[in-house]
């Protein structure tokens, strides 16, 4: 058994959601051997959790300020240094908890799936000899490890912080001090960066000894990209590699079928992404290992002449045991992402009880992509969230815009010198008086006025549902950042019953006609497209004809490709499978690109 540790673990992990939904989530889950991941945007919450968690263990606490020195990024150590503490004492509890119904190690060892990690469970229940069986135990306690805290840096929330008027120097931008605190506390794990490419922080990272390797060639902090394609992987990997720096995973995540921010590809799917990683796979490591090495040897770093290890994972829209043995059997990844059928996993999440009523409720009506980010970038929204219904009542009440308590998302400069927020009452006010000079048509005016009012603080009001759980802010407005893949499940679980769900062991799926995972995307692209075509229809978009062009192409291809391989990868309901293809294939060529009309 003395390699069973790296041979039995889960092979799934639960990404980030949001900032306040998987707040906590590694103290409820991470002893069990399971990934999750927490957002570093929201460092206000974050002390507050802390000061929460605190208390429940009977740990003093002692308040980082807002206004004290490097405040966001201590506090973002000091909480990363708190759920260690806790997750190893965990941990510590269930090894020693007796080969017992029930118990913490039974409960860990009965979620595995099938690895030769859990055949040796398997085999130490049927051993009847006491001393055979004990020896089995102890083997088996060692062998019972956490899964990680990874944290997650959106690198476009870099904001820049002034003082006095002043702008503070690079290091104390959000996306910089999270990385800092990061680097700064005592987690063995990984840090996800997402949302594209941050030259200063990936260069910002080459400062902390732990993103490099020791004299044993362990690397104590790992980076993990969330990426679109392949051309993503190696551009971002290249850049870093060349600078010392390693990519222990390359996440790929859905362009459109996920939750929260959707970063649309000019229509390249799923399906063709993963399978030229599979295919390139190889190419990719010695390429950025070349580079690695290279950069390793200049500045007299430790290297190795074998590329290091490489994860390449998925997420986005996953339903079903099937499509989860999909990912990883064809497409030979070493984990998948589960993220949004968890929300109704009260163990393992945190949701208020109102928006978990309204998620059981969810139809297709209900979650729509939405323009609610500041960012200007598709968020997947719940409509009847509080803090969608808040968003509307101000409008009503002619004071539409949010107070924008936290600012992470400030960006404009449209009117102001110091950046402000797309969705603050300061920026609406005065961009809807300024409509009227911009020469619009009626038609236009509806559209761009309708997407200025649609913009929600998101920044602040995806944590309400942990300030609201937790009495942090019992009157908080909470956004709900779920996927589309809600809909397809309408029943409370608990962790044991996901867990056997995505090992297909059960299934909590109360949707029969749920399409299949590509199918899914693949017509929210059709109609992301669709919109695209209309705004520039309207003269509301600042692309190109060839741009449009590309993507229809991309998506004809993907269509294809999927056709073509429906009889490898698709075992459950194949016809409908290709059904469905042939009917968004149609769909996809009755749409043509409508030069605008000038009024």
């Amino acid at each position: 058994m003395a390699d069973l540790a790296t041979r039995g673990g889960h092979t799934f992990h639960i990404p980030i959601m949001g900032s306040g939904f998987t707040i906590d989530t590694p103290l409820r889950v991470a002893r069990y051997g399971i990934t999750s991941a927490i957002s570093l945007v929201d460092d206000v919450l974050i002390e507050q959790m802390r000061e929460i968690h605190c208390k429940k263990a009977e740990e003093p606490y002692e308040e980082i300020g807002g206004g004290e020195e490097d405040a966001r990024a201590r506090r973002i150590t000091a909480y990363l240094n708190l759920l260690d503490r806790l997750v190893g004492r965990q941990v510590e509890a269930l090894r020693a908890s007796p080969f017992e119904a029930g118990s913490e190690i039974t409960r860990y060892y009965e979620m595995l799936p099938e690895t030769p990690l859990k055949r040796a469970y398997l085999q130490m229940l049927a051993t009847e000899d006491p001393t055979s069986r004990a020896r089995q135990q102890d083997e088996l306690r060692r062998h019972a490890s956490p899964g990680a805290i990874q944290v997650n840096v959106m690198t476009k929330l870099d904001r820049d912080i002034y003082h006095d008027g002043n702008k503070l120097t690079p290091e104390f931008a959000d996306a910089m001090a999270a990385l800092r605190g990061y680097a700064n506390s005592s987690l063995t794990s990984s840090i996800i960066f997402s949302a594209g490419m941050n030259q200063r922080v990936y260069t910002y990272a080459t400062q902390f000894a732990d993103f490099s390797p020791d004299q044993n060639g362990v690397i104590k902090k790992r980076i993990i990209l969330k990426v679109s394609d392949w051309r993503s992987a190696m551009i971002q990997g290249k850049f870093l590699a060349k600078r010392g720096l390693w990519v222990s995973e390359f996440r790929i995540e859905s362009g459109l079928n996920c939750g929260g921010h959707a970063f649309a590809t000019t229509g390249l799917l799923m399906g063709p992404i993963m399978e030229e990683f599979k295919r390139r796979r190889v190419e990719l490591q010695e390429t950025l290992h070349a580079a690695y090495s290279r950069a390793r040897t200049a500045v007299g770093g430790p290297s190795t002449d074998t590329p290091l290890d490489m994860r390449i994972t998925a997420q986005g829209g996953l339903g079903t045991a099937d499509e989860n043995e999909l990912l990883l059997q064809y497409y030979r990844l070493d984990s998948t992402g589960w993220a949004t059928p968890f929300l109704l996993v009260p163990e393992v999440t945190t949701v208020d009880d109102a928006h978990l009523r309204k998620l059981l409720d969810a139809t297709d009506r209900d979650v729509h992509l939405s323009d609610a980010s500041p960012m200007g970038i598709p968020f997947w929204t719940l409509r009847d969230s509080a803090s969608e219904e808040t968003r509307r009542q101000r409008i009503l009440d002619g004071k539409p815009g949010s107070p924008c308590p936290k600012g992470f998302l400030v960006s404009n400069t449209e009117f102001t010198d110091t950046p402000i927020c797309g969705a603050s009452r300061a920026y609406q006010r005065r961009k809807l008086e300024s409509l009227a000079e911009e020469g619009y048509s009626a038609k236009q005016l509806s559209v761009v006025r309708e997407g200025v009012l649609a913009k929600a603080c998101i920044c602040h009001e995806v944590g309400g549902t942990a300030m609201v759980k937790n009495g942090i802010d019992p009157e908080a407005h909470p956004a709900i950042c779920c996927g589309p893949n809600i809909v397809n499940f309408s029943k409370l679980a608990t962790l044991q019953e996901m867990v056997s769900h995505i090992y297909g062991r059960l299934s909590l799926l109360t949707n029969s006609d749920r399409p299949h995972m590509f199918i899914r995307e693949l017509a929210i692209y059709v109609d992301h497209l669709r919109k695209e075509f209309e705004k520039h229809s309207l003269d509301l978009s600042t692309r190109a004809p060839a741009y449009y062009r590309e993507f229809k192409e991309n998506l004809l291809s993907g269509i294809e490709y999927y056709r073509s391989r429906a009889e490898q990868v698709i075992e459950e309901k194949r016809n409908g499978f290709l059904d469905d293809l042939r009917s968004l294939r149609e769909t996809l060529e009755r749409m043509t690109l409508v030069s605008p009309v000038k009024e």
